[in-house]
């Protein structure tokens, strides 16, 4: 049981709403807080500390969430039935809060598998891509003949290749249907050759079936490849077809294994870390314990001189004056704001709003619209300048802070990360995302004791002591960043010990199909 002066988080004195740590029954005196709740609160959930007049801002983080839709009293529970959202003016200054980098003198250290031509690798697959819906049965069952168990530990034809972390064949549903030019197929081929050229993978091999619109030639040629990277296709229509591909492509792999094999992990600068941030599942309580601390890793990690990547552009709405506030000049500032402006209109066009963006679940969790999640969501990035904003599935080249542009459905933004070059992702979770995202592994921080408890095989850091109050947020994001240079050194995550990551593969459609 809570002491009754804890039940409540109260995250700035500006603030005039309180987070329920615990659920609070109707009637409960806050006496830190100088409220009598008048109804139920959730766990998780926000709960007025001052009267808020119909039409007057309502305050988390010490910024505006909302406006309240009708009066509500002090000890009232404030979500969507009295709190509306509608635009208001920002701050966003570029650059008035840009302060120079604290840099560690001697960075950390992890050990990295060192490609020929220095590419630095935490996994090391051989991949199997595709560039057509059509030619992913293909490629499946090529890789279904190299699957280990993970349950049992039978590595099967991989049993001679300690080194060689698997064999995971990434399909996708497009590559046919759509117009060959244009922002459609140009990410497709983007975001495939990004992955070809990941240093996760030692080798490729990429299928086509021969008649679709994304031709393996023209997409092997729309990107340069880094020099030696073992790549081959295949073609099935020029190659027998199905069961004819399908041997053709197992006895490539088999010739493959001993090239792959033949590695070993050396310490390398934490300076080569490229850390992809994702948040899934939100709750109210991500945006107050593991996003924070991720943040504070986040922090660590650019202070090591390596670099953290934050997408969901839908989910920076809101909170963008943060960032560009934090920008490194105004031409940053202003490619974000663009990208804010597009998605602005995109939604507009298909018959929607960001607004939209909170799920059902998120809003059980206690998150109220997009502005609330967003101001949480941020936190992850930690407080170092913003140095780049980069498209979606673009290399990521800067070292530091860097936005990437993406919708905010999980997969498709952290396949953007991951083909931008993402060596290690960390992804927040309140209500319990279970993810992989092969070839890079995926840690799983949850923002709550209670979540975490229930889903043990699936989360690998508990940030719920920060909302117990029995560990700092500084402390919480030292455990990530350490456990981020072991994940990077070898040690599997509990996504990967479950085998996940191979169906995550989600390249953003664009487009129409036709």
């Amino acid at each position: 049981m809570l002491n009754i002066l804890s039940t409540t988080m109260h995250l700035n004195p500006i603030d005039n709403v309180a987070i329920a740590r615990a659920e609070i029954e109707a009637g409960t005196n806050l006496p830190d807080r100088g409220v009598t709740t008048t109804r139920r609160i959730p766990r998780g959930h926000k709960v007025a500390i001052a009267a808020i007049p119909k039409g007057e801002p309502i305050r988390r983080y010490g910024q505006v969430i909302g406006f309240a839709s009708m009066d509500i009293a002090p000890g009232d529970h404030v979500h969507v039935q009295n709190c509306e959202f509608h635009d208001f003016a920002r701050d966003h200054s570029p650059g008035a809060d840009a302060r120079p980098t604290d840099y560690i003198a001697e960075p950390a250290t992890f050990d990295a598998y060192v490609r020929p031509d220095g590419r630095i690798a935490t996994r090391n697959y051989i991949g199997i891509l595709t560039s057509v819906n059509c030619s992913a049965g293909t490629a499946r069952y090529i890789a279904e003949a190299f699957r280990a168990n993970p349950i049992t530990g039978d590595r099967g034809l991989l049993t001679d290749y300690p080194n060689v972390d698997g064999v995971v064949a990434l399909t996708h549903k497009t590559g046919c249907g759509m117009a060959l030019t244009g922002d459609g197929m140009d990410t497709l081929r983007r975001v495939i050759m990004g992955y070809a050229a990941h240093p996760n993978f030692a080798a490729v091999l990429v299928i086509g079936l021969g008649c679709e619109v994304n031709q393996v030639g023209p997409l092997l040629q729309s990107q340069s490849l880094p020099e030696g990277m073992a790549m081959s296709s295949l073609v099935i229509q020029e190659s027998g077809g199905a069961r004819a591909s399908i041997m053709a492509g197992i006895e490539r792999i088999k010739a493959l294994l001993p090239v792959a094999n033949a590695v070993k992990r050396q310490p390398v600068s934490a300076s080569n870390l490229k850390v992809a941030l994702q948040c899934g599942g939100s709750d109210s309580f991500s945006g107050l314990t593991a996003n924070p601390a991720l943040g504070y890793a986040s922090d660590l990690v650019v202070r090591h001189g390596g670099t953290v990547i934050l997408t969901e552009t839908t989910e920076i709405y809101g909170a963008e004056h943060l960032l560009t506030r934090r920008a490194v000049s105004p031409e940053v500032a202003g490619k974000l704001l663009s990208r804010i402006e597009w998605w602005i209109e995109y939604t507009r066009k298909n018959g929607g709003e960001i607004d939209n963006n909170p799920s059902p679940g998120n809003k059980a969790g206690g998150l109220t619209n997009i502005v609330e999640k967003s101001l949480g969501a941020v936190v992850k990035a930690g407080t170092t300048n913003l140095v780049d904003v980069v498209g979606y599935a673009d290399p990521v080249t800067a070292k530091g802070l860097v936005v990437m542009d993406g919708p905010g459905f999980d997969p498709v933004s952290a396949t953007g990360q991951v083909a931008g070059g993402a060596n290690v992702l960390c992804f927040t979770t309140g209500r319990g995302s279970v993810f992989g995202c092969k070839p890079t592994p995926s840690m799983k921080l949850a923002t709550n004791t209670p979540m975490y408890d229930r889903m043990p095989d699936d989360m690998d850091v508990n940030c719920g002591g920060i909302a117990e109050g029995v560990e700092t947020v500084e402390e919480c994001g030292q455990r990530i960043f350490e456990m981020i240079l072991r994940i990077a050194s070898g040690e599997r995550t509990k996504s990967e010990q479950l085998g996940f990551g191979d169906d995550e593969f989600a390249p953003w459609q664009l487009g129409a199909t036709v």
